[in-house]
């Protein structure tokens, strides 16, 4: 059984410079000076930090069995090549850099050497700053045939109602990832069951998986939330839900009806809310 714990609360960003680590927690962060505070925040190496823009995201039952299985509900994926990616559309998905995060020194667009796609390159000491799709994990977690939702406290869809998810850690696996974001955002303890939802959010450059779980006690408003409750199915805010990831784990899970029938998969390429 998988348990995530409460722990103390971590401050807000406040938007120290690049390569400075702060939080009292026991997970880290490394900030970027915001706009019009570059004069004053510096790397350890003294050039100047540079701009970042955290984007955030929705962040981020029976049938407990531990194997997986997959269902491939769309067409076989077509993988892009050098003759038809669309470049522009590329590089709209690849967080802006200004400087190196190795020796802060500035950074280009180009296509390293035995690569095929444009990466954002140190111009003094060439270390290639790889970009990457990012995993979101999230639970549809139960008791007594309803479901948990929050509603929204923070940007983007402030104000609506959404599954428990967030942006998966270093350090921990998407099972403890889920029951985690389920924790800080419900303050909700579960017991983890199996995956059954991934959704690629093409556009967003992210990936979101979704367990189902068991309520173990109470549940309340975490920081991220105005308020949390539990719905049945005919109760459920259908079209005042945040994210168009999570609609699709509810419909599944209602849809599986609690059992294991593998893992439902769906494709997001233009992102609307």
């Amino acid at each position: 059984m998988l348990v995530a714990r409460k722990r103390s609360q971590r401050g807000n960003c406040c938007g120290t410079a690049l390569a400075a680590t702060y939080g009292d927690g026991p997970r880290s962060r490394i900030y970027c000076a915001p706009s019009g505070r570059g004069s004053q925040d510096k790397t350890p190496s003294g050039r100047q930090a540079g701009v970042a823009e955290l984007v955030d995201a929705p962040d981020s039952k029976s049938g407990f069995r531990e194997e997986v299985r997959v269902r491939f509900s769309l067409p076989a994926p077509h993988f892009l090549t050098t003759d038809d990616a669309d470049r522009d559309g590329l590089r709209k998905l690849m967080r802006t850099m200004k400087y190196c995060s190795r020796c802060g020194a500035t950074v280009s667009l180009g296509v390293p050497a035995d690569d095929t796609r444009e990466r954002w390159i140190c111009d003094q000491c060439d270390t290639v700053h790889y970009q990457n799709p990012l995993i979101v994990v999230g639970c549809v977690a139960t008791k007594d045939d309803r479901v948990l939702l929050c509603k929204r406290a923070i940007e983007p869809r402030y104000g609506h109602w959404t599954v428990p998810a967030g942006f998966m850690e270093l350090g921990e696996s998407l099972a403890e990832g889920a029951a985690r974001e389920t924790l800080e955002e419900a303050c909700a303890e579960i017991e983890i069951g199996h995956m059954f939802a991934s959704i690629d959010v093409i556009d967003a450059g992210q990936v979101h998986v979704f367990f189902i779980g068991r309520l173990l006690g109470g549940y309340g408003a975490g920081d991220e939330s105005l308020e949390t409750a539990l719905f049945h199915k005919d109760e459920i805010p259908w079209e005042d839900l945040a994210f168009r990831s999570g609609k699709f784990a509810l419909e599944k899970y209602f849809e599986d009806r609690g059992r294991n029938n593998g893992v439902h998969t769906h494709e997001i390429r233009h992102i609307r809310y």
